[in-house]
């Protein structure tokens, strides 16, 4: 007999749509994603696999919504260049290129992320930092008008997923990668709340410009607690699919409980 010492799940397509169907995925459904893909186990075909599965879930009158960042497109003193020395900053800030959606590449997203921007069908936004990507029914909608300063509050992608009664899966990562929960901060009322001058290259009338915006600073570091303690008061159940610790979450009541949280929580400017 054969001892293999793999503990890794191995799962297809099919093994994905049933088990993710269990988790509570139906068709028609509006779902921000957020993905580790190697916490699944192994995929056969990976990222491709992976996003086959949930559209097949979805449907055609379903959509799928992914971030799409391109976070190092943001002025070096914001850190996002942080391995670089800061002789070189000014380099960066002339001659970065300009966000170009169907190119610049999704930093840091994952292999997933990567992939579905380029889908066939997929519409992104045009925010050259914050942007996101969506395939279906509701592509357009999400992707469109994507407010330079407003990167995550009213109008934003994220609001328009809460006015869709959207859903939010967090396939083997936690709160702490729930950007829905940006819009409760953009939302919530609280002391200390700070904007910020962002910049990045953008292509305006056909041409690269360094753009400087004003947008809302955002701050994700209670989010794990407040994670912690929605799951507890909502009794949120944790799924497993293949090795991953699966949550699949509405958006609308996430977002209004966590505004009152922050609310009550973020008492100090």
């Amino acid at each position: 007999m054969m001892i293999t010492k793999e503990t890794r799940a191995i799962l297809t397509q099919e093994d994905l749509i049933d088990q993710f169907k269990e988790c509570g995925l139906t068709e028609g459904q509006t779902v921000m994603v957020h993905i580790s893909l190697s916490k699944l186990g192994f995929v056969v075909g990976g990222a491709e696999t992976f996003i086959r599965s949930l559209l097949e879930i979805v449907g055609a009158t379903g959509t799928l919504v992914m971030p799409s960042q391109t976070w190092k497109n943001l002025d070096p003193s914001a850190g996002v260049h942080w391995e670089e020395p800061v002789e070189w900053w000014p380099a960066i800030r002339e001659h970065w290129p300009a966000y170009d959606k169907e190119v610049t590449p999704a930093i840091g997203m994952g292999v997933v992320a990567e992939m579905f921007r380029k889908w066939p069908g997929a519409k992104r936004s045009d925010h050259p930092a914050r942007s996101i990507a969506a395939v279906g029914k509701h592509a357009s909608y999400l992707t469109e008008n994507h407010d330079l300063r407003n990167i995550f509050g009213a109008g934003s992608p994220l609001d328009k997923l809460y006015q869709l009664n959207g859903h939010v899966l967090l396939v083997g990562v936690g709160y702490d990668k729930n950007t829905s929960l940006h819009l409760a901060e953009t939302r919530a009322n609280f002391p200390g709340k700070k904007f910020s001058e962002e910049s990045s290259a953008m292509m305006i009338n056909g041409k690269r410009e360094w753009v400087t915006y004003r947008t809302q600073a955002v701050d994700d570091e209670d989010f794990i607690p407040l994670g912690q303690e929605y799951d507890n008061e909502k009794d949120v159940k944790i799924h497993k699919v293949g090795n991953a610790d699966v949550r699949f979450l509405e958006q609308r009541p996430l977002v209004d409980w966590a505004l009152a949280w922050m609310e009550r929580n973020r008492v100090h400017g």
